[in-house]
């Protein structure tokens, strides 16, 4: 159990923190950004993505269900390489399978949770739409 939990805890950190950062509108410094400045255009953001959630387009794609797939999808191919590395051991398959299932789990949720799947590309057309619309020049997004 101590194990797993020496484990798990950064694990669930990274996932946490991963969480928590979203990708936002980079704006090129054209004059509209030059004359209102930063904090203005931080607002601007951020009223464009209201506007967009306020007009039924959604941000959050389905994250969870790519975190699901990639873990078992790590826990299939983990068990299988296991399986086989235990019988060719002349070990046990089944502990095999186990170890390696619970390893590739691991992998799986770590990679799906930690993949930058962003916002769907309609809601970022929808804020880049309205960003353009009230004069910014929007060159992509990032974190």
């Amino acid at each position: 159990m101590r194990r797993l939990t020496i484990v798990f805890l950064p694990v669930l950190g990274l996932v946490a923190l991963a969480a928590c950062s979203s990708p936002k509108p980079v704006l090129y410094p054209n004059a509209q950004l030059n004359s209102v400045g930063k904090a203005q255009a931080d607002r601007d953001i951020e009223a464009c993505e209201d506007f967009a959630k306020n007009n039924g387009v959604s941000g959050s794609g389905n994250k969870t269900g790519e975190v699901v797939k990639d873990t078992a999808v790590g826990g299939g191919a983990g068990a299988a390489v296991g399986a086989v590395a235990g019988a060719v051991a002349g070990g046990d398959a089944g502990k095999g399978a186990a170890i390696g299932g619970a390893t590739g789990a691991t992998a799986g949720l770590i990679r799906g949770a930690l993949k930058d799947s962003g916002p769907d590309s309609t809601y970022r057309n929808f804020v880049n739409r309205c960003l353009k619309d009230k004069g910014y020049d929007v060159v992509g997004w990032s974190k």
